[in-house]
C-alpha cells in the first residue's frame, strides 16, 4: 500500500525515541494483563486482603495492590529514566522490517541438535563434528529430520528450536494486532500514535477514494492531539488502525515455520502477509539459512493484494454453490 507521510514534529518532542512519561504501550496493552494476572494469583490460596504467613512467622496482607503497584512503579519509572536518556534522540528511518539480531552458528548449532538425541556423544562433540560436514551431509540431515510436510500442520521436531531471530517491525495496527495473537514468541510494543504515518491500501486507491481516507486519518490524527495532554493513556484509542507502529518480535525457527505459513496464506490481511513474506526472505538471505527456509514449503509468496482478492472470490463462489 502506499504509505501515508510521517507528521511534522510538532515540537512537543512526540516524534523521538523513547517511551513515553506514563510507559504505556498502545490501548491494550501486556502491562494491563500483567497487572490483572497480579490479581488472580494473589486471590488463589489465602483469599485476597487476608493475612499470610510468608515463612517468617509473621503475618502479611496478601492482595492485587501490592503486586499491581509494584508493576506500575518499575514501568513508570523505567519510562521515566528512559524518557530522560534517550528522549531527544531524532528518530531515523527503518525499513518495514528488520532482523536485528540473530546467531551466525545458528546452523551448526541447529544441526547439532538433530543429531543429538539419534547419538552417544556429548553436544560440544557433536558441534565440532557437524562444523566439518559438507553442504551435501548439511542439507539430507535437515531434509531427513523435516520429512515430507504434506500440509503446514505437520511440524518438524523440537531440534529447529535452537536458533532465533528477532524482528524489528513497523507495521500498522491492524497487522501488528493480528501478530500480537502468537503466543509462543515473545513481542513487545511501543505506544500507538499517529506519528509514524499510515498505511492506504491499493483497493482504495483504486477505488478512488484515497482522498476520503486521508481524511478520515487525519480526523483520526486530530482526535487523538485533542486528547493526549489530558488523557495520555486513553489517546490511542482514537487512532485508526491504519496507523503505523513499531514492534519487535523474537522466536525460534520452529515457531518461524508456524508463524510465517500461516501469516502468509491467501486469506490473510496483506499488511501482515508482506511482514511475513519479508521475515521468510531475511531468514534465508540475511541469517543465511536457506535450508531452514525452503522448510517453509507452504509459504504462499504471491502479491499479497491479488492473492487476498482472489481467495475471497473462491469463498464467494463456494457461498453461491451452497
Amino acid at each position: 500500500g502506499e504509505d501515508g507521510a510521517d507528521r511534522a514534529d510538532t515540537g512537543d518532542g512526540r516524534l523521538v525515541g523513547g517511551a513515553g512519561p506514563d510507559g504505556h504501550q498502545g490501548p491494550e496493552t501486556a502491562r494491563e494483563d500483567e497487572l490483572a494476572g497480579t490479581e488472580r494469583l494473589a486471590s488463589v490460596g489465602e483469599g485476597i486482603g487476608q493475612p499470610h504467613d510468608g515463612g517468617d512467622g509473621v503475618a502479611h496482607a496478601v492482595g492485587p495492590p501490592a503486586g499491581a503497584d509494584r508493576l506500575a512503579a518499575t514501568r513508570d519509572d523505567t519510562a521515566t529514566l528512559v524518557g530522560d536518556l534517550f528522549g531527544s534522540t531524532p528518530v531515523e528511518p527503518a525499513a518495514e522490517v528488520e532482523l536485528v539480531d540473530f546467531d551466525p552458528e545458528a546452523e551448526d548449532k541447529l544441526l547439532a541438535a538433530i543429531c543429538y538425541s539419534h547419538s552417544t556423544l556429548p553436544e560440544h562433540q557433536l558441534l565440532d563434528r557437524v562444523r566439518r560436514l559438507g553442504v551435501d551431509e548439511r542439507v539430507s540431515l535437515i531434509r531427513a529430520y523435516v520429512g515430507e510436510r504434506e500440509n503446514r500442520r505437520h511440524k518438524p521436531g523440537r531440534a529447529i528450536e535452537r536458533s532465533l531471530y528477532r524482528f524489528d517491525v513497523l507495521s500498522d495496527y491492524g497487522a501488528f494486532r493480528d501478530m500480537q495473537r502468537h503466543r509462543m514468541l515473545t513481542i513487545e510494543w511501543q505506544r500507538l500514535t499517529p506519528n509514524h504515518g499510515y498505511t492506504r491500501p491499493e483497493l482504495v486507491n483504486e477505488a478512488g477514494i484515497g482522498g476520503d481516507f486521508d481524511e478520515a486519518m487525519e480526523r483520526s490524527a486530530a482526535l487523538y492531539d485533542a486528547l493526549h495532554s489530558e488523557f495520555p493513556d486513553q489517546a490511542s484509542y482514537a487512532v485508526s488502525m491504519a496507523y503505523r507502529m513499531r514492534y519487535v518480535m523474537q522466536f525460534n525457527a520452529r515457531e518461524a515455520i508456524h508463524l510465517l505459513e500461516l501469516r502468509s496464506s491467501p486469506q490473510g490481511h496483506p499488511s501482515y502477509r508482506r511482514v511475513a513474506l519479508e521475515i521468510h526472505r531475511l531468514i534465508s538471505d540475511r541469517a543465511g539459512l536457506h535450508a531452514v527456509a525452503a522448510a517453509m514449503n507452504h509459504m504462499t509468496t504471491e502479491a499479497p493484494e491479488l492473492e487476498r482478492l482472489e481467495s475471497e472470490r473462491r469463498a464467494e463462489a463456494r457461498r453461491g454453490e451452497s
